[in-house]
């Protein structure tokens, strides 16, 4: 036969952390066709790479994506793929992009969003988590994705940004979302538990909601409430949920912050193995940086949140609602709030994806400096630029310690992922995540095994969310390739200057199709979305 696509004289690598070897990936009609020891087997091949001193391992996967409305103006989604991504999971924190039937509330709930998903440049055509399927199909995309079903998205469609608690009807139509959207093909269900309006949802209404896992055996995801002050008691509520319903439990952006429990990843790596000894199957990812990034909005107290856009903009104008913004970040007045300012510190914490002519020379500093330089406070600095960048503006929080995350990266629990913003000046992670793992954490300091970090990229978040024709090299499977040099391959996005495709990433294929090659975007678009 004649195969479509011949890699030969690689490493392979093939994703079950199992030791590399030499040899030959063969390609056909989309599938791995065979993974051999011998050079070619004498086929003949529509084309042939020598891959002689590159590895060959699985296309990788972002376990944590937000380029759920991204993808829809950049289709390519190059800041991904020219880093061997071939598979995203989007839907996260809570915020998939569906189910959302109402008009009025899906403006609300974009604008509410515009900081951590960008805006929309189009119609919004869809209401039904299938109906937003098909028209990624219909955008022809590189990479495949897959998407969970949101909490927040099921929360704002039934009772909006408010504090309220739901009636039993009123929670029984937000489960009947969930279990539509599963059924539509979401590969779970996410929360984000630090993000209005979730933060306002008891233990009862978010185990109410994860139990539609129970019939699919699909993964609970979640931003837990508190990655800092709270770590401890908002670990305990995820696992029992999971517990309770026996179903498959994944942690997002697995980490500590604050300055009270920074330094305690050992504690944190045993409560999951503990979690696992318990019979709950839990996982986690994990981005190889100090810093974080979400909406900039996050950092203000969930009563302001709630309100829509224009109360929003109300409040951060009115200056006695912003003392009180003040005396609940620097007071820490509100029980069990994330409160990332408070924890952070305003000299660690910078605004970025600034546009407005005001603000747009401020971008990628912090808040501290700003406040100074401008002889204003960081509150005052934090609502301005809210109010001048219309609520659309990011931020980078530098919370965490490097010993932290080595320590989380050498659990063979978890995966990596990205947790990208996309935006004018992204956190260095939408470019260069798996590059820097592979360069810094494997060939530098030799934190993991080169075979270990692509199992973390390959087949622990394929199993981890249920892609079972993903993530390792095997006959029969998708044709999710990458082939990049071990030698050179480096990540170059950085914090002062992000936009930086790395290198050493040879050729991406996403179902047998190249969409990278040496090096550049081939212009291929053969993804589509995948339905669970």
């Amino acid at each position: 036969m004649t195969l479509d696509v011949l890699i030969e004289n690689g490493r392979i690598v093939d994703g079950t952390g199992a030791p590399w070897f030499r040899g030959a990936v063969g390609v056909a009609d989309g599938r791995i066709d065979h993974v051999s020891r011998a050079p070619d087997h004498g086929l003949d091949a529509e084309t042939r790479i020598d891959a002689d001193g590159s590895v060959v391992c699985p296309g990788f996967i972002d376990a944590h994506s937000h380029s759920d409305l991204e993808l829809f103006s950049d289709p390519s989604l190059a800041p991904k793929t020219r880093q061997g991504i071939t598979t995203e999971i989007l839907g996260q924190d809570g915020f998939s992009m569906a189910p959302l039937y109402d008009a009025e509330g899906i403006d609300d709930f974009q604008e509410y969003l515009s900081g951590l998903a960008g805006r929309l440049e189009r119609e919004w055509s869809w209401n039904s988590l299938a109906e937003y399927l098909d028209e990624i199909d219909a955008r022809e995309i590189a990479p495949n994705v897959a998407t969970l079903v949101g909490h927040g998205t099921a929360r704002c469609e039934v009772l909006g940004m408010e504090d309220i608690e739901p009636t039993e009807a009123e929670l029984e139509e937000m489960a009947s979302l969930v279990r539509e959207g599963l059924a539509d093909g979401a590969v779970g269900f996410s929360t984000g538990l630090v993000y209005t309006p979730q933060v306002y949802a008891s233990t009862a209404e978010v185990s109410r909601l994860a139990a539609e896992l129970e019939p699919y055996g699909r993964p609970f995801v979640a931003h837990i409430r508190s990655e800092g002050r709270w770590i401890w008691e908002a670990l305990d509520e995820f696992v029992d949920i999971g517990a309770e319903h026996e179903i498959p439990v994944h942690i997002s952006h697995f980490k500590l912050t604050g300055s009270g429990q920074r330094g305690k990843a050992d504690r944190l790596l045993e409560q999951v193995e503990i979690t696992r000894e318990r019979g709950i199957d839990v996982t986690a990812d994990q981005y190889p940086y100090t810093a974080g990034s979400t909406m900039l909005t996050a950092l203000l107290p969930p009563w302001v949140q709630s309100a829509d856009a224009d109360a929003v903009r109300e409040t951060l104008a009115d200056p006695e609602q912003r003392e009180e913004i003040r005396r609940d970040i620097e007071e820490w007045r509100i029980e069990g709030w994330q409160n990332v300012g408070g924890k952070t510190g305003w000299d660690r914490v910078e605004v970025t994806n600034l546009t407005s002519e005001a603000f747009r020379e401020e971008s990628g500093r912090d808040v501290a400096s700003i406040a100074t330089d401008r002889d204003s406070t960081p509150i005052d600095v934090l609502c301005d630029v809210l109010l001048a960048e219309d609520l659309e503006a990011s931020m980078i929080a530098h919370g965490l310690i490097e010993s932290d995350v080595r320590t989380i990266m050498q659990s063979d629990r978890v995966a990596v992922g990205t947790d990208g913003l996309f935006g004018a000046r992204p956190h260095p992670r939408v470019y260069g995540s798996f590059p820097r793992v592979l360069s810094r954490y494997v060939r530098e300091e030799n934190v993991l095994s080169l075979e270990e970090a692509i199992r973390k990229m390959t087949s622990l978040p394929a199993r981890a969310m249920g892609l079972d024709s993903k993530g390792v090299l095997r006959p029969g499977l998708d044709a999710d390739l990458v082939v990049f040099d071990p030698a050179i391959v480096d990540d170059r996005a950085t914090f002062d200057d992000p936009e930086q495709y790395p290198i050493g990433i040879e050729h991406v294929f996403v179902d047998g199709t190249a969409i990278v090659r040496d090096g550049e975007d081939t212009g291929a678009r053969p993804g589509g979305a995948i339905r669970a």
